[in-house]
């Protein structure tokens, strides 16, 4: 079935109490939609650009393992840490000054990077850091509030766009540091295309608009009191933690095992433009069976496969497992953003379980870059990390077989158990 044609689970996602702003219609829907793309496009970048160019950073810094997985970790537990945030700012700011402010963000922190030092890398990851969870949380509203009747299409080419953000950065981080003669120069570049987004959606943000409305009924119980959804949040932190583990260290293994920096590059490259694929088919696999446990399997299948081709199968092969790997990852990601949408009963449930999900999931996502620094360091190589890769892995396994079931969460009343769903949710 089409993209925009997934079902939702029983009872059907109601939109949230209160008036809706009016629709964009026609060109101006389309603009809308190309501008949410553009800013999804700079909200993954400064991942692997840092990682294309940690070898170059480590030498002229002085930076050991330990400083150098600190590097890798600051921007994505920043994303747990800020995105709690990120809906009272839009409250008090309106959503699309809010979103302007995570651009600004973004880009002010890619350009500290610029100053070539592990105090700046860290503050710039920092800053650009609290702008990406910002964006995280903020576009997936603007979606539901503007494409309501495709949320599932915009979803998808929202998610794909994060991952092209990605491909782009790793596949031209090493040229522009090359050709502007400083790798300081190569992480800054990426500033510009968030300043021209900045500019491009200036216009949006000068009158105020009403933010969009986090329902719920009253005397609902707490979201953090609902089991599944911390296993919708255990779900999004696991698949997360694999991924910035390959943002942050895919090129240096990859550089340990004889590959060239460029060659490097672009094979992470490869990798998010797997994503690409995955973020885009995954949403239609997912709602081809009764629930979503089967795809997310087959889907840590593909990861797994490929992160074993990546670490040992000969090197002229590793283009075919970083594919692999990228299109498991990028199908675990839009398997959970669609696990939001199908285990929430309205628009105001979905809301507050994305909150919790990005919040507590990119936190726990910031451990694994952390950890894999910490291996290294302890054994003076990667041939540990493979252990660490599997372990997240099998609990991503587990994690998804709990929070793929068709069930949805159910607050109306504080004993109430998740509601099953009849197939729809599938």
């Amino acid at each position: 079935m089409p993209p925009s044609d997934i079902p939702s689970p029983r009872p059907a996602i109601r939109a949230a109490p209160g008036p809706r702003p009016a629709l964009p219609t026609g060109v101006g829907r389309v603009l809308l939609g190309l501008s949410l793309m553009l800013i999804a496009l700079n909200l993954r970048a400064i991942f692997p650009s840092l990682s294309a160019l940690l070898p170059e950073a480590m030498r002229a810094t002085g930076a050991g393992p330990a400083a150098a997985s600190l590097m890798t970790t600051v921007p994505v537990l920043c994303l747990g840490l800020f995105s709690p945030a990120a809906a009272p700012v839009a409250r008090r700011l309106g959503t699309e000054r809010a979103v302007l402010l995570a651009l600004l963000a973004v880009g002010a922190g890619t350009a500290l990077r610029g100053i070539g030092t592990v105090p700046a890398i860290l503050a710039g990851g920092l800053v650009a850091g609290a702008g990406i969870a910002f964006g995280n949380v903020l576009l997936p509203g603007l979606v539901k509030r503007d494409f309501p009747d495709r949320i599932a299409l915009l979803t998808g080419l929202y998610s794909m766009s994060l991952s092209a953000g990605a491909a782009v950065a790793a596949a031209l981080t090493v040229p522009a540091a090359q050709a502007l003669g400083s790798w300081a120069a190569g992480l800054a570049v990426w500033a510009l295309p968030a300043g021209a987004a900045a500019l491009l959606w200036l216009p949006r943000a000068l009158p105020r608009r009403p933010a969009a409305r986090a329902g719920g009924p009253a005397g609902a119980r707490p979201l953090w009191r609902d089991g599944l959804a911390w296993q919708v949040s255990a779900f999004m932190g696991l698949q997360s933690a694999l991924a910035y583990c390959v943002f942050g260290w895919l090129a240096p293994i990859l550089r340990e095992r004889g590959l060239d920096a460029a060659s490097a590059g672009l094979l992470l490259s490869v990798s998010v433009v797997g994503q690409m694929v995955g973020c885009f088919a995954a949403p239609a696999l997912a709602t081809l069976g009764r629930d979503q446990r089967l795809a997310s399997t087959a889907l840590y299948g593909l990861v797994v496969v490929g992160l074993a081709g990546c670490f040992y199968a000969p090197l002229g092969t590793a283009w075919i497992s970083a594919a692999l790997l990228g299109l498991g990852q990028g199908g675990l990601l839009a398997v959970a953003l669609t696990m939001i949408l199908l285990r929430a009963p309205d628009a105001g449930v979905a809301a507050r379980l994305s909150g919790m999900a990005q919040g507590i999931g990119y936190t726990l996502a910031a451990g694994g870059p952390l950890l894999v620094g910490v291996i290294r360091q302890a054994s003076g190589g990667f041939g540990a990390v493979p252990i660490l890769f599997l372990a997240l892995a099998a609990l991503g396994v587990a994690s998804g077989l709990a929070a793929g079931r068709a069930r949805v969460i159910d607050l109306d009343s504080p004993r109430a158990p998740a509601r099953t769903t009849d197939g729809g949710g599938a």
